[in-house]
Order: structure tokens, then C-alpha cells, then sequence
């Protein structure tokens, strides 16, 4: 790895120890609010186990065409951790061990690493039931290597999950950088005309929702209902569900609520949301989160903050389902983010 990259590397993992700090300090060590830990000991879901694996979430690479202020990766160009081939095919050597049914790749913008595309036609021979990538849709439009890119999705019949903050520009862009929303119209026209969203396609596209600011997303099934109105009225664009996502106070928007002073606020908006029947659908429980560089995760919130999973087996080189199974799921406070009102993961609310 070159020396650019090592001082970015180390610069993200000083970050993630102190992040790691102010999440376990302050309002929880004083005793302000419960700890995770305590909040669900409560309802005696203390520790939190995993179930058998359903979905196998896959970060390919940290490098994006956007720096979102949201964003929980800390993703921008300038990052260049990218999976290498090899670790590809140990993450599909895992798929066809475990019988996974939900592959999920993401990243930064997944389409921008060079082996993405052999990833995708490679893993598509297992017979996934879901293979979902996750695409920030401006990277289809942003050159014209990328253009084909809803035709591939196509042919691989893949699940095209992509984030739209609002149905209008000055929101959107406000979130994720200034021409962003003009072009994720585009992208989404194009995901249109070849078939993808249209009522009675089998070529799913759906839409994923984070809050611009220090607050909890509002209904989900409400909001799929408005976005879905002016997107087709002021664009003629389809698409199926709308994922409502909670942003978790950690990476870019836990600097944001610092540097805001919401931080404490936000928090006790999380901790009074709290939902004990969310507990049990969180995604940690049915996933396991693979970070660029192979290395095992309960979930991606998790590997943005260094904490590998509390197994023997930490990498996807060694992965051992019967060891993992019997792991502990490490958590800390940001997890009250996947448990407020009616609770979130990658797939929207959980209950």
C-alpha cells in the first residue's frame, strides 16, 4: 500500500478510536442516558446472538465519485481502499458455502472499482435469490465508461438500490453536492427505459431516504407514497419502495452533530425513540458486513467504527459459519439508531 494510503488508513482508524470515545463517554458515562447494553438487558436481549446468515454485505471500496455530508463511510475520491479480486472470490466462496440468500455490495460508489464487473458476472453464476448493488445513481451519468452501466444491471437481473435524499433539488443537493440531484434524475430516466421500477417489472429499483439534518426520518410507508407522487409528476419517474434510514452518529454525521452542537440532543431524541421490538430484526443479527480488505464485521456501522466481530474467525479467508453463530454481536450506543421508532437497517424500517 502506498504511503498516501497508509496515512489515510491510519488517519481513519485514530478517527474511529475517537469517535469510539465519544460514543461511550459523556451523557452515557455520567449516567444521563442507559447504555445500549443496559437498554436492552431490560428485555433480556442481552447479549445480542445472531441468527443464520441470510445476507452478505460486501464493501468493495471506500472510493466514490461524491463526498456526501451523511455519509457513514467517510467516502470521497480521494479514498483509494479497493478489494482486490482475490478477496472477491473468497467473498463468493462464502456465498455458495452458507447458502446466503441476499448478496449486497456496496461502498463508496461499488461501480468504481476495476473488478467490479467481473465481481458481479462471477457472483451472478452461484443463483443468488437477491444481488443488490448499491449505486448512488450520479456515477452512471458522471462518464461515459459508466453510461452502460443500466444495461449490465439488467442482464445480471440486479436489485438496484440507490439514495435520494428529497424529491427536490435544494434538499438533495444541500446533502450530497450541487448538480447531484439533476443528475440522479437522469440516471433514474435511464434506469427507467430499460425497464427498471415500472409497476409489474421484475427489475426492482428502490429508493433510499436519510434525513438531512438532526433528526429522525418520519414514516416510511407516508413518505414512499409522497416521493413516489412528484417524482412521477414532475418527472415521469417510477420506482418500487422507499428505505427510510436513520443516520447513525457516527463518521461524517456524528462530526456534523458535534460541530452543529446537536450531538447530545440527538442522541436523547434516539434513546426516547427506542423500540424493544426492533431489537430483534436489526440487520447485525441475519448479516455479516465484509470490509474492503476481507475483514468480518456484525454490520457496516460496525466497520466504520474498527470493531471486527467477536469471533475466532475474522476474516472472509477463514470465515467459519459454526464459530460465527456462536459469536456475541458487539455493541455500543449508535446501535440506538438502528432500534428508534420502527427501527432501521439497509433494508428500510424493521418493523
Amino acid at each position: 500500500m502506498k504511503m498516501k494510503s497508509l496515512k489515510k488508513r491510519d488517519s481513519a482508524l485514530a478517527n474511529s478510536k475517537r469517535q469510539l470515545e465519544i460514543l461511550s463517554g459523556g451523557i452515557f458515562q455520567n449516567g444521563e442516558l442507559p447504555t445500549f447494553k443496559t437498554k436492552i438487558a431490560e428485555t433480556n436481549q442481552f447479549p445480542l446472538k445472531p441468527k443464520p446468515l441470510e445476507i452478505l454485505q460486501i464493501n468493495v471500496g471506500y472510493m466514490c465519485n461524491l463526498v456526501c455530508k451523511h455519509c457513514h463511510v467517510d467516502a470521497g475520491p480521494d479514498r483509494k481502499e479497493i478489494m482486490t479480486r482475490k478477496t472477491m472470490t473468497q467473498c463468493i466462496a462464502v456465498i455458495k458455502a452458507t447458502g446466503a440468500h441476499t448478496l449486497d455490495l456496496t461502498g463508496g460508489a461499488p461501480e468504481m472499482n476495476p473488478n467490479f464487473r467481473w465481481f458481479v458476472e462471477e457472483a451472478s453464476k452461484v443463483g443468488i435469490k437477491d444481488f443488490i448493488v448499491r449505486s448512488n445513481l450520479t456515477i452512471i451519468t458522471s462518464h461515459k465508461r459508466f453510461r452502460d452501466l443500466p444495461e449490465f444491471f439488467k442482464k445480471h437481473n440486479i436489485h438496484v438500490v440507490s439514495s435520494m435524499p428529497h424529491w427536490t433539488r435544494g434538499k438533495t443537493d444541500k446533502q450530497r453536492g450541487e448538480g447531484v440531484f439533476n443528475n440522479s434524475i437522469k440516471a433514474l430516466k435511464m434506469l427507467n427505459d430499460v425497464g427498471y421500477g415500472i409497476p409489474g417489472s421484475e427489475l426492482k429499483l428502490d429508493l433510499v431516504y436519510n434525513p438531512s439534518g438532526a433528526f429522525l426520518p418520519g414514516n416510511q410507508s407516508a413518505m414512499e407514497q409522497d416521493f413516489k407522487s412528484a417524482l412521477l409528476q414532475d418527472f415521469g419517474i417510477h420506482f418500487h419502495a422507499l428505505f427510510a434510514i436513520t443516520n447513525l452518529p457516527i463518521s461524517r454525521f456524528l462530526d456534523y452533530l458535534i460541530a452543529s452542537e446537536n450531538y447530545e440532543d440527538y442522541m436523547y431524541s434516539l434513546v426516547e425513540a427506542y423500540n424493544a421490538t426492533a431489537v430483534a430484526n436489526v440487520m447485525c443479527t441475519n448479516t455479516i458486513s465484509v470490509s474492503w480488505d476481507g475483514w468480518l464485521y456484525d454490520c457496516d456501522f460496525n466497520q466504520m467504527l474498527g470493531l471486527k466481530v467477536a469471533s475466532k474467525t475474522k476474516h472472509i479467508s477463514t470465515y467459519n459459519s459454526e464459530i460465527l453463530n456462536n459469536r456475541d454481536i458487539i455493541i455500543s450506543q449508535h446501535c440506538y439508531g438502528c432500534t428508534a421508532g420502527s427501527g432501521s437497517s439497509c433494508q428500510g424500517t424493521v418493523t
